[in-house]
């Protein structure tokens, strides 16, 4: 896939909260009492809103970096001193883990799934078999259509293999927008200036972006798993085991299910 050739990249604030990360130099600056937590993007309000209620309980702050699974694992080699690296696919830590980067294996958190969003304003209709937007394609009508960034973005590789399976990907190439990752492609998605796009489930659910669109829940069989699997880091302080601990209870899987994020095993 030729990127800078046949897409448009547009940042966009919608009040998606900080769909960044920081600078390995930022992150060093960091308190060493306070972890800094790398999360794929598609976690910014699930673990927002976890990272707030493990200081509600236990009076403990950590610091949240939110951007592409395949941007951080770079970082990570690189020497940025995550302490806690919550991926969005799971292949990601069992290479790091391989490496000898973290401390073992880690822990399955969730299985992402992937929506069509589209703004309220948009011609295209969200349908979960993305009839509309095969229509709409062949009739000219969609001019913009924004996906995460599938060079190293995994809900931008899933968003891939479903347009694929559908049958669009050559129809929608030169019309894709690219996020750096799945939170800048819904900024980029409810912008105004694009008919739509594939996001994260988990994304679709928050209030602050639901409010701006609908969305319709694509098949989990058009794509690969997306099984997301969080590690600590060899350099993990007390807090950050701590938080890792306190994301396996079931106080936190509560707060997982609201925004979409079921294991395998969870109804």
């Amino acid at each position: 896939m030729q990127a800078t050739s046949m897409t448009r990249r547009i940042l966009l604030s919608l009040g998606l909260g900080a769909a960044m990360t920081f600078s390995t130099a930022h992150v060093l600056a960091q308190d060493v009492d306070v972890p800094v937590i790398a999360a794929a993007a598609d976690l910014n309000f699930a673990v927002t809103e976890l990272a707030a209620a493990f200081k509600a309980e236990t009076g403990k702050a950590v610091k949240l970096s939110f951007g592409s699974t395949g941007n951080f694992a770079t970082q990570i080699r690189e020497g940025a001193p995550f302490q806690l690296f919550m991926a969005a696919d799971q292949k990601f830590i069992a290479d790091l883990h391989q490496d000898g980067l973290t401390r073992d294996e880690g822990d399955l958190y969730a299985e992402g799934r992937i929506v069509l969003m589209v703004p309220h304003a948009s011609v295209l209709k969200a349908d979960e078999a993305m009839d509309d937007l095969a229509a709409k394609l062949d009739a000219g009508e969609i001019t913009r259509f924004a996906i995460a960034n599938p060079e190293h973005a995994p809900y931008g590789q899933r968003a891939e293999e479903a347009l694929k399976h559908r049958g669009l990907w050559e129809k929608v190439q030169p019309r894709l927008v690219l996020g750096e990752n799945v939170s800048q492609a819904a900024q980029v998605a409810l912008s105004g200036n694009t008919e739509g796009g594939i996001i994260a489930y988990s994304l679709a659910l928050a209030p602050q972006v639901r409010s701006k669109g609908e969305f319709a829940l694509i098949p989990h069989d058009w794509h690969e798993p997306l099984l997301q699997r969080m590690a600590l880091l060899k350099n993990a302080g007390p807090v950050a085991e701590e938080f890792y601990a306190f994301l396996k209870t079931p106080r936190a899987r509560e707060i997982m299910k609201k925004y979409g994020f079921v294991l395998p095993t969870e109804d």
